[in-house]
């Protein structure tokens, strides 16, 4: 049954890619939103097999990759407290800040610890009332309702030694920002269909109808993508604009309205550093007056702290699908997963780290 099914899923595919082309008349340039879906298409060679005229562009749909660098600099001084046990998931260890990451402030003595859930992290702070426990609270809508479920329980059980840093930033503001931008040559989206399953898409049609741009939802097998591909297309050659679910086994169009009921009590709307972009309006979450007790930032005093970004590196331009990770000079030779200027070459959902993982290191610079 395993070979069957995956002989199937390549007959598809070889018919996704047909019908593609056979619909493709002019040229367009796609951005796929978020990071799992460019590994998708770079580990599967997706891209590859798309007619000349179509490009797809990376989109900055990784958060750890956009977590500012002020961020990941004021985590490193809380980490580096002695009363303090830090908690993250492990992605966030290798992110450089403008000297180290957190896996150096382990090495240096500090109390750095990885974690499977938010939840985890409250269970700690119950267990060593004697520590502070930080939990780094980074990621799209995705993420944000665990994260939130353990504020909510901290308060509700009066655990005053937990705090969360918090770094969540929104999907739609950020397409919104992409159409904006003069230099934007971003003529379809596909979504991302986990943040989608959370938030639904009714946020999405006014971006189509405002932008003139096809939005199409999806998931990130690469069926999926090729399908999401097709159905943009299809919009694109018919000089249509609208929201499509091609993702309808997982996605509906309210999402879950209990997780937004939640997220909407313990986080409020903000402004939001991007790395690499920039400050993008009402693009993230922080901590609601009910819960600002809990906030990290405000409970150890970190602000002022000063970044130096790498000169180097170009990640932003990637971050913004201005640039392709292979065209940045130091790709692959300054900059490796063992020696990253930037967080997009170390992020399970980096473009650069899939380009680098994957094999994408002959073409030339530009």
């Amino acid at each position: 049954m395993k070979y069957l099914d995956e002989f199937r899923n390549g007959e598809v595919a070889k018919r996704l890619a047909r019908e593609i082309r056979d619909a493709t008349r002019g040229r367009w340039r796609i951005m796929e939103v978020c990071g799992g879906q460019t590994h998708s298409i770079i580990r599967n060679g997706i891209d590859q097999l798309l007619p000349e005229g179509i490009e797809l562009i990376h989109g900055p749909g990784c958060p750890v990759c956009v977590t500012p660098l002020e961020l990941i600099d004021k985590a490193l001084a809380i980490a580096l407290r002695p009363e303090v046990i830090f908690c993250s998931f492990g992605d966030m260890l290798r992110v450089p800040g403008s000297s180290q990451d957190l896996f150096a402030v382990r090495s240096q003595g500090g109390d750095v610890r990885v974690v499977y859930s938010p939840l985890d992290a409250v269970k700690l702070a119950r267990a060593n009332p004697d520590r502070q426990v930080v939990f780094f609270g980074v990621g799209f809508e995705t993420t944000a309702p665990a994260n939130a479920m353990a504020v909510h329980l901290a308060k509700a059980q009066n655990v005053q030694n937990f705090s969360m840093l918090v770094s969540h930033v929104l999907v739609p503001p950020a397409i919104e920002a992409i159409m904006r931008s003069p230099g934007n040559r971003v003529q379809a989206f596909l979504a991302a269909g986990h943040v989608c399953s959370v938030m639904g898409f009714w946020q999405y049609p006014p971006l189509a109808e405002r932008h003139r741009v096809p939005i199409v939802i999806t998931g990130f097998e690469p069926l999926d993508v090729l399908e999401g591909i097709r159905r943009a297309v299809v919009q694109l050659e018919a000089g249509e604009a609208r929201v499509e679910n091609a993702y309808a086994r997982v996605v509906t169009c309210e999402g879950n309205r209990a997780a937004q009921d939640l997220l909407a009590q313990v986080f409020t709307v903000t402004a939001r550093a991007w790395r690499g972009i920039g400050v993008i309006p009402n693009s993230g979450w922080r901590l609601s007056p009910a819960y600002a007790e809990f906030d990290a930032e405000q409970r150890f005093d970190v602000g002022g702290i000063e970044t130096v970004e790498s000169p180097l590196c170009r990640s932003g331009e990637v971050l913004q699908g201005a640039l392709k990770p292979h065209q940045c000079p130091a790709f692959g030779k300054e900059c490796t997963p063992r020696t990253p200027l930037g967080a997009t070459m170390v992020s399970s959902e980096g473009a650069c780290a899939a380009y680098y993982n994957y094999g994408r290191l002959l073409e030339q610079p530009v």
